[in-house]
This record gives structure tokens, C-alpha cells and sequence, in this order.
């Protein structure tokens, strides 16, 4: 009864986001394992179920929606074009981090849109296709910037491989934490070349003096100056009802004018919103707020939650992916701005479901 009721919900979400000129479609649940893996690196083993099968090789069960819709749109479709879906995905849980009594589910449904446009009010029109959607929820409604905070790391003084480093890690606070203080901190050049050389392992000699000489450019590198630290610091840290970030932004950008470009984007995106009839008071902006969700979001990102109920994901997420687009796209030559999300009707449910 439970099942069925949540695939009900399921079913007049997925007719909310037809209603918006979505086709509906159903990626396969076995994905082949490589794409994925390339666009996310080992990590995702962590989080997905793989298998081998003897003649299509590593598979995995579908991790999420919006890989295979992507493949699909860049191999037959058309543009503008916006998809729909429901359906089940499946992601491990490590349920030693969550209390034993709210466990989360390794296979549930996911409700996404996706909209492949040039046109600029694609993010607006996505966040508030899902403001209208789940407003009978009483959602918080979230919204950051990935844009804005890897325009403020490819500002910084270093060389490209550092920045290289540290954008590769944003969406690992921990890490990108723990290099920014490597990169900020003194250091004793080391002259390798002094010690007795000795080859050993895998490597070739060439692959390991490589190595070295990186090591070596990389620990003669200029520290990073704690005015820049601090200055990332507080945008990172930006926190506030959406109308009043934009404002603290804007102050940001005088010392960092490599975001003003994003600071703008925002601004137009909440202009839009306002008219779209959306009280952007209500919406709270959290810059970092892209760090947690999917690592392809590379722009707006967006999220609804529950209140009082902090143990559970977000009933919704979602967000711009140009990247990604462009990334899937190589093989046909095609490239087109992205932006979608989900919802997950399993948590509606809980919620009391929709009017």
C-alpha cells in the first residue's frame, strides 16, 4: 500500500513537469559503468552498486537520472527540449553516520526534470516549476552558486596546477580545507636531487624524475597570502536571506571582481523569480550550498528541505550542469547549457503527499 501510494505521488509529480512541455522518458536501471566512472573517478564505488556482466562488462545500477537523460538528449535530441522521469535509484548508505532509527532507503524513487536551453531564465524557470510544485509543504527552499565559488578559486594567485587541485576538491570541504592550508602555509624548498636515487616499483625512471620535478616547482611556489584565505573564507561562508547575500556579494566582488559576473547572474535570477510572483525573502542563500549535493553542478544550485526534520536529504534537489552537458556531448560535437532536478516522492509521502 505504502509502494503504491508513493508511486502515486510519483505519478502527479511527473504530470506537473508534462503540464511544463516535458517529454516523459526511462533511462535503462543498468548503466554501463565506465562513463560514470570517468565523470566521477573511483569515489562513486563508495556509493553505487557495480556488477560485472560477461559480455557488457562493469555495469552499475542506476546511481541517478541525469547522466543517461543527458547521453540521450545529446545522441537524438533536439533543442530547447525538456524531459521528465520516474523512477527508482539505487545508492549505498553508509548507515553508521545516521541514526538507527531514521536509516535511508538504498532504493528509492526519483521524480526529475531536465531542461536543455540557451535561454538565460532556464534557472529561474526550474526553481520555480518546483517552488510551485512543492509549496504545499511548507518547504525551506536553499539556493548557492557553484559558479560563484569556482570563479573566486580560478582568481587566485597560484600557479594553474594548485588551482587545478583545489577546484578538483571543492565539492570535498575536508580536503579542499586541508590543501588551502598547504598551499597558504611557509615551506622549506627540498632539493630531491641531493638524496641518493634509488628506482624502485612500477614506475619508470622518466614517469618518477616527473614526478619529482613537480614536487620540487610545487614546493617552491609562493604561499598563498592570508588576505586571499580570508577573503574566500567569507565568501564561502556567505549566509543569508537571498535579497541580503546579494548584497553582502556585491561587497565581496569589490575585493574579488572575478565573481561580479555571477554576483550579477543571481541578481537577475531573483528579479526573475519576484516576477514569477516567488517572495525571494524566503529564500535563503547559503554560497556553500553546492558543495553538498552533486559534484557535476556547476551553477545555480538549489534544494527544499523539511523542517524539524534534519536527519532526512532534502525532499528536493537540483541545479545548473553546463559541464557535464558539454562533457557528454563530445562525441557528437554538441553542447548545450543544462539545468534540472529531482524530487523524491517516498519523502512527500511522509509529508502528507500533495493537494
Amino acid at each position: 500500500m505504502t509502494k503504491r501510494a508513493k508511486q502515486a505521488i510519483g505519478q502527479k509529480i511527473l504530470a506537473a513537469f508534462r503540464a511544463a512541455g516535458a517529454e516523459e522518458v526511462a533511462p535503462d536501471i543498468l548503466l554501463p559503468a565506465e562513463t560514470l566512472l570517468e565523470l566521477y573517478g573511483e569515489d562513486i564505488r563508495a556509493r553505487a552498486y557495480v556488477t560485472q556482466d560477461p559480455i557488457r562488462g562493469e555495469m552499475m545500477l542506476r546511481p541517478d537520472f541525469t547522466v543517461p537523460v543527458v547521453q540521450m538528449h545529446m545522441e537524438n535530441g533536439a533543442e530547447p527540449a525538456r524531459y521528465c522521469y520516474l523512477g527508482e535509484v539505487f545508492r549505498k548508505q553508509d548507515h553508521g553516520e545516521l541514526p538507527p532509527e531514521h536509516p535511508r532507503d538504498n532504493e528509492y524513487l526519483q521524480a526529475g526534470f531536465e531542461l536543455f536551453a540557451r535561454d538565460p531564465g532556464a534557472d529561474a524557470e526550474v526553481f520555480a516549476l518546483f517552488h510551485g510544485i512543492l509549496a504545499p509543504l511548507g518547504l525551506q527552499a536553499t539556493m548557492g552558486d557553484m559558479d560563484l565559488l569556482m570563479d573566486a578559486v580560478r582568481a587566485l594567485p597560484l600557479s594553474g596546477a594548485r588551482r587545478a587541485a583545489l577546484l578538483h576538491h571543492i565539492w570535498r570541504p575536508k580536503r579542499f580545507a586541508r590543501l588551502l592550508a598547504r598551499f597558504s602555509a611557509e615551506t622549506s624548498p627540498r632539493n630531491f636531487a641531493e638524496a641518493p636515487t634509488v628506482w624502485t616499483g612500477l614506475r619508470s625512471p622518466d614517469e618518477m624524475q616527473a614526478r619529482i620535478d613537480r614536487l620540487q616547482a610545487d614546493a617552491a611556489e609562493t604561499p598563498l597570502s592570508p588576505q586571499w584565505v580570508d577573503r574566500l573564507g567569507r565568501l564561502f561562508a556567505v549566509q543569508a536571506p537571498a535579497p541580503r547575500a546579494l548584497q553582502q556579494l556585491r561587497q565581496l566582488a569589490q575585493e574579488i571582481p572575478d565573481i561580479a559576473e555571477a554576483v550579477d547572474r543571481l541578481e537577475r535570477n531573483l528579479a526573475d523569480l519576484s516576477r514569477r510572483g516567488i517572495d525571494v525573502e524566503r529564500i535563503h542563500f547559503d554560497a556553500s550550498h553546492g558543495r553538498h549535493t552533486m559534484e557535476y553542478y556547476d551553477g545555480m544550485t538549489f534544494s527544499f528541505a523539511a523542517a524539524g526534520h534534519a536527519d532526512w536529504p532534502p525532499v528536493a534537489t537540483g541545479g545548473r550542469y553546463d559541464a557535464l552537458a558539454a562533457v557528454l556531448g563530445q562525441a557528437q560535437g554538441r553542447s548545450i547549457p543544462a539545468v534540472g532536478g529531482i524530487i523524491r516522492p517516498g519523502l512527500v509521502f511522509e509529508l502528507g503527499g500533495l493537494a
